[in-house]
């Protein structure tokens, strides 16, 4: 039953469904090309118009030779493949209803702020930290004072919390999460949700149709708003070979009546609360914010659904901004600035806040990710930082939940060991927090991995926090995992003839698995 269950999922039949394609596309260039040299040649220029497009376009040159390699090989239908995937953008209708919706909320946005002027808590702090959330402001996630935050060291007391905010609802819910699995985590959050769709409250879910696809049925949308709960699923799975299916949304949000947010590493499947440990012990973290900071967390996820599902007038997108009677008795130090990245701009917010942390640390970094698929430019910040000084550790997974990541993981040890990097494998089963701290100053906490689909191909979000009590927080969980951890030593990360082959291999090819 379980093998018929496999067969007959979503997943296998739409996969198969787009392997078929794949192969007949390259069976009829193979059988053309054989009888008609003229139909050979064009199929060669195509190829070679592909790759001179590569070459010319903007973009991240390891992205650009993950390309040119396979198109060069194979250049009889190498161009074709790039032409039908590779060059697109995300749809071009969710680009334009983007746009669109972000005309929507810009008037709920707070005015950019002078970090120079009287009265500004920034002007107060170094050139580099202003500098930093400036970079932020700039792309439209303002920064915020008084706004309260706790940082839960493993999901299930962030769930927990979670919990507690969603029976005390009162006028609404917003969630928008990439991985929705029925159990003992997403069946108690559910069961509040039905409780308070039946009161009154109003819900809006959107949750990931790749991220979800091999826990929920193809019409869960439907199966929600039966329950008085709107729901949309992102960019639904479709059998047609297509690039654009690897934009994914990837963020984390959940916020109740405007003035309570969530966000961080977890998604709602009962691995993330230790109640599945096939990987041994789930290392994860939860975020909990509360004040007038929730306002970009609110805008975030209506940004996207009125995207997917145009709903609202800039006057109604007001309403659901945080009430002074809510967040008047809020006060707390520091700044925090929660932000975003997307796939349909040609700006890598998220890899550019990850870099200037590394740049500009003086005593230390620490950071938690899963994956480690970098490009030349961070390799190089987290080379550059140890050569300088700068106490440069990075956490990850002693217990891979993908084999061919893990490998690519495993293959940047040599270089950033022999610079200085100091890494560590989580020896009791998984990492999948993503956080960075640095200085006693810094931190950033939220759902964006080292890689290349996080940094290039996924909508994100996290939260930036700038001499804020969370920051305290964020190290000392670091610093209670590090003595469970393994520290890699030069003698195990020397490879073998056969296997470095196969890591270049896997590198040569990181941006596009």
């Amino acid at each position: 039953m379980k093998v018929l269950r496999r067969i007959f999922s979503r997943v296998f039949l739409f996969s198969l469904g787009i392997f078929i394609q794949l192969l007949w596309l390259f069976f009829v260039v193979f059988k053309i090309s054989e009888y008609y040299l003229p139909i050979a040649f064009a199929l060669n220029f195509i190829s070679l118009i592909a790759v001179l497009y590569i070459v010319y376009r903007p973009g991240n040159p390891l992205i650009k030779m993950a390309w040119i390699v396979p198109i060069l090989v194979f250049p009889l239908f190498g161009g074709i493949i790039f032409m039908i995937s590779g060059g697109k953008t995300p749809k071009k209708k969710l680009a334009k209803a983007l746009a669109k919706s972000q005309g929507v909320i810009s008037s709920a946005l707070p005015a950019p702020r002078d970090p120079d002027e009287t009265g500004c808590v920034l002007c107060e702090k170094e050139k580099y930290i202003r500098g930093q959330c400036h970079y932020l402001s700039a792309y439209g996630f303002p920064e915020y004072e008084n706004t309260a935050a706790e940082y839960f060291d493993n999901g299930r007391d962030g769930w927990l919390r979670m919990l507690e905010d969603l029976k005390a609802a009162k006028r609404f819910i917003f969630l928008e999460y990439f991985i929705i699995k029925p159990g003992i985590m997403w069946d108690a959050i559910l069961a509040v949700l039905k409780e308070k769709a039946a009161a009154g409250v109003e819900i809006r879910m959107i949750y990931d149709d790749v991220g979800s696809i091999g826990s929920l049925p193809r019409k869960y949308a439907a199966q929600m708003e039966a329950l008085g709960i709107r729901c949309e699923a992102f960019n639904p799975y479709r059998p047609v070979y297509s690039v654009v299916m690897n934009h994914r949304d990837h963020r984390k949000i959940l916020v109740i009546d405007g003035h309570v947010a969530y966000t961080g590493g977890i998604n709602f499947a009962d691995e993330y609360i230790g109640e599945n440990r096939h990987l041994g012990e789930w290392k994860d973290n939860a975020l909990r914010m509360e004040g007038e900071g929730v306002r970009s967390m609110t805008l975030m996820f209506l940004h996207m659904w009125n995207a997917i599902r145009p709903t609202d007038t800039s006057e109604a997108v007001g309403t659901y901004m945080p009430r002074a009677e809510d967040v008047a008795h809020i006060s707390c130090d520091g700044v925090i600035q929660p932000y975003g990245d997307s796939p349909v701009d040609s700006e890598p917010v998220a890899e550019n806040v990850y870099l200037n942390i590394i740049n500009q640390a003086v005593d230390y970094v620490y950071i938690f990710s899963p994956y480690v698929i970098i490009d030349t430019e961070t390799n190089h910040a987290l080379c550059l930082a140890a050569k300088r000084g700068v106490d440069v550790r990075l956490v990850v997974p002693a217990v891979p939940d993908k084999k061919i990541i893990y490998h690519l993981t495993r293959s940047y040890f040599p270089e950033l060991i022999d610079n200085g990097v100091k890494i560590y494998t989580f020896t009791p089963g998984f990492v999948h927090a993503k956080c960075f701290v640095a200085d006693d100053r810094l931190a950033v906490v939220g759902t964006i991995n080292t890689d290349y689909r996080s940094l290039y191909l996924h909508f994100e979000n996290a939260c930036l926090f700038v001499d804020h009590p969370v920051v305290a927080e964020v190290k000392t969980d670091f610093e209670k995992t590090f003595p469970m951890c393994e520290p890699v030593v030069l003698k195990q990360r020397r490879f073998g003839l056969l296997y470095s082959a196969y890591l270049s291999i896997l590198r040569l090819f990181a941006p596009l698995l």
